[in-house]
């Protein structure tokens, strides 16, 4: 997800902000259960996985916009 960023940095992250460690475990559950699901692991139905992939999406955001306002 920060391709850019290193471990570290992320973990420092996650230690320093609440909100960003929920969010990037959420974030890292919904990657996870939409691959499955689009593997065909995870049996659900594409009004579920639609609504998944925007939640990531949103979550992916917001820690987006976090990691940004901490680093300039």
């Amino acid at each position: 997800m920060f391709e850019g960023q290193s471990q570290t940095e992320i973990d420092a992250m996650m230690k320093a902000n609440p909100e960003f460690r929920q969010l990037y475990q959420r974030h890292k559950d919904l990657d996870k259960r939409v691959l499955d699901a689009e593997l065909g692991v995870l049996p659900i139905d594409d009004n579920t996985l639609a609504q998944m992939k925007r939640e990531k999406l949103a979550a992916k955001d917001r820690l987006t916009r976090l990691y940004e306002d901490q680093h300039h």
